[in-house]
């Protein structure tokens, strides 16, 4: 044949379309050279493995229920003096594990601080030692899973076709826990007791891993496809081949989906980031179902039954959020009214008026979404303040009678049992950043002209979330917030003192620790701290220490309310982390729990403090609350 005859031939469509037979077509799709035996035995393993971990965690957090319960009924009827028992380690190890694994940084201390280069450039976070070791193990086992074949067969093409079919099975498997721990209604998150933000930095790791599992899958393919009939034959395929077609739509679109995810791209552009992500999603899951289902194997691949399962969980997820929202914002007595104040700060506190009763625990948050501001984006925000109110007597506090006295405010049991004559509203304070907080901000001030008028919008709510660490059990309770993380401490300082005087709390001292740039931030709170002020025994349990890293007047802290300079302290400048818990640690009263709510930087400060503190060999418990993106 002729150099010509050789370029026509190799031209002529029938080539391509049919490939000539050889050893080499027997492995370009199919199972051919695939090792199902052991794709199905490795899937099991990884399940397994992720079964054996939550398991292991659910066991776990039984014992730590158990005990807090135990703790809280042996010790809410006793003084601080009484609670001596509960304040050292009954466990003498537990210390050491808490200091060197469950509560330690990967280094020496950054972990919440984002790594950042600028105003706009940042490389996101750091795992924990213990999440970093868990992730490594599970990263590992997939590389060893992948790379576990057949390499004394004498046929490279089988070879590549049994890789192919590894990184394909393994990459469906990870596509599990991949979207569970992408879903804020995810039940692990209650029955675990994990917080959301730990799911998902979970969710970022995994979508790396299925990632390179999908690209070496499809490059597994394009080697044997190139050397069986060329790029002619690839090409083909990819534009007419459905199954092919679908297969390589969705690596792309997981590659496109990695790279926007990288942490300065996802942080400058946020917004954009998360609907171009939940499309490409969308985009993933139909290739996927459609890759498996018209594969020339009778029925589909074996993996398709996942993936319809993954679809109708994602699909049931989302429809469920819209339910909630709806439900929570609207009944026959009307929709939810957003209340806007613009306050000094750069910071608007929001008060939504639910149309019905919402049980709402401390320690929780909620995703507002503003019909007039960009309503496609919904946010999270810790809640500040829960008011429960008389159905058509309008939006008067229930903690107020007539007779001006300060009675317990209707949250809880009490309000549980009369939620069909009540409506809720819930209060929020939202620092205006960028995107959709600044908008919010500026609308605001636009809408009022000052800062002693309120704008009201149309909302709706979604939650309450999370909630689930309760500091009812311990004596001591350490509250550290900074800037707008207030929000999320002066839900638990309400429940703690009324839980004091009730008698239904082990809490014998609590100390809250504030630290805002500028004086003007405490009038974020005003209105709720005069409450607490005005709480019965509060005087005897609680002690505020208000930082102000930029003091430009005087301010008395009697403005809080009567009597108030007993109990808060203002000081200038920032706040020595370590001094300050090393003197609540001698001053310890029963178990302690210290949780902040911040900046990055002051969490791993507290964090840090706390793991110094655990030599002591006392109960020192660390909860963070952080919305990581």
């Amino acid at each position: 044949m002729s150099a010509t005859q050789t370029e026509h031939a190799a031209a002529a469509p029938t080539i391509v379309a049919t490939p000539t037979a050889g050893p080499i077509s027997d492995y370009d799709t199919g199972l051919s050279g695939v090792n199902q035996v052991q794709n199905m035995l490795f899937k099991d393993m990884l399940w397994w493995s992720l079964g054996v971990v939550a398991l292991t965690i659910l066991c776990l957090r039984m014992v730590e229920i158990s005990w807090s319960h135990l703790r809280l009924v042996t010790a809410m009827s006793r003084p601080a003096s009484s609670q001596s028992y509960w304040q050292k380690a009954q466990w003498s190890h537990m210390p050491w594990i808490k200091k060197q694994l469950t509560y330690a940084p990967i280094g020496k201390k950054r972990h919440n601080r984002e790594i950042q280069f600028s105003s706009v450039l940042n490389i996101g976070t750091l795992p924990t030692r213990l999440q970093a070791i868990l992730l490594f193990a599970y990263m590992f086992s997939n590389l060893v899973y992948m790379m576990f074949l057949d390499y004394s067969q004498p046929d490279h093409w089988a070879l590549l076709a049994e890789l192919r079919g590894r990184s394909g099975t393994l990459a469906a498997v990870n596509m599990v826990p991949l979207l569970i721990f992408a879903t804020r209604n995810n039940p692990l998150i209650h029955l675990l007791r994990i917080s959301f933000d730990t799911y998902n930095l979970l969710h970022r790791w995994l979508g790396r891993i299925v990632v390179f599992e999908s690209v070496v899958h499809t490059l597994a393919w394009m080697i044997v496809q190139v050397n069986d009939g060329g790029w002619a034959s690839v090409n083909y395929k990819v534009v007419h081949d459905r199954f092919i077609a679908s297969g390589m739509v969705g690596t792309v679109s997981f590659i496109i989906l990695v790279l926007i995810s990288l942490s300065p791209l996802r942080h400058a552009f946020y917004e954009t980031f998360l609907t171009t992500h939940i499309l490409l999603a969308l985009t993933i899951f139909i290739c996927v179902w459609v890759h498996c289902a018209t594969s020339a194997i009778v029925g589909g691949l074996p993996q398709l039954p996942w993936i319809i399962a993954l679809v109708l969980l994602w699909m049931t997820e989302r429809l469920y959020r819209v339910g909630l929202q709806v439900y929570r914002s609207w009944s026959r007595n009307g929709f939810s009214d957003a209340v806007v104040e613009p306050m000094r700060g750069d910071c608007s506190r929001v008060t939504i008026h639910l149309p019905r009763f919402v049980d709402v625990q401390p320690g929780t948050h909620a995703y507002l979404r503003f019909a007039d501001i960009n309503p496609w984006e919904c946010h999270p925000f810790s809640i500040a303040w829960v008011k429960h109110t008389p159905l058509g007597d309008g939006l008067l506090p229930t903690t107020e009678k007539g007779s001006g006295k300060f009675s317990a405010p209707l949250t809880g049991y009490n309000a549980s049992k009369q939620g069909h004559l009540l409506r809720t509203s819930v209060s929020f304070v939202i620092g205006a950043q960028t995107g959709f907080t600044r908008k919010l901000y500026n609308c605001a001030v636009e809408t009022c002209g000052n800062y002693s008028t309120s704008a009201t919008f149309k909302a709706l709510f979604e939650g309450p979330y999370a909630g689930h660490h309760s500091l009812d059990s311990y004596g001591h309770a350490v509250l550290v917030a900074g800037a707008t993380g207030i929000t999320h401490q002066i839900s638990y300082l309400r429940h703690l003192i009324g839980g004091y005087a009730d008698g239904t709390v082990a809490t014998r001292r609590i100390t809250l620790v504030w630290i805002v740039r500028e004086y003007e931030a405490l009038e974020w709170v005003r209105p709720w701290m005069d409450e607490v002020m005005r709480m019965p025994q509060r005087h005897e349990i609680l002690q505020v220490r208000i930082f102000v890293t930029r003091p430009n007047h005087q301010f008395q802290a009697a403005q809080f309310g009567s009597s108030s300079s007993r109990t808060i302290q203002l000081h200038s400048g920032r706040p020595n982390i370590p001094v300050l818990l090393r003197k609540e640690v001698s001053e310890q009263a029963g178990a302690m729990c210290v949780t902040v709510c911040g900046p990055g930087a002051l969490a791993d400060d507290v964090r840090g403090a706390v793991r110094e503190v655990l030599d002591e060999g006392t109960v020192v418990d660390f909860v963070e609350e952080s919305f990581t993106w």
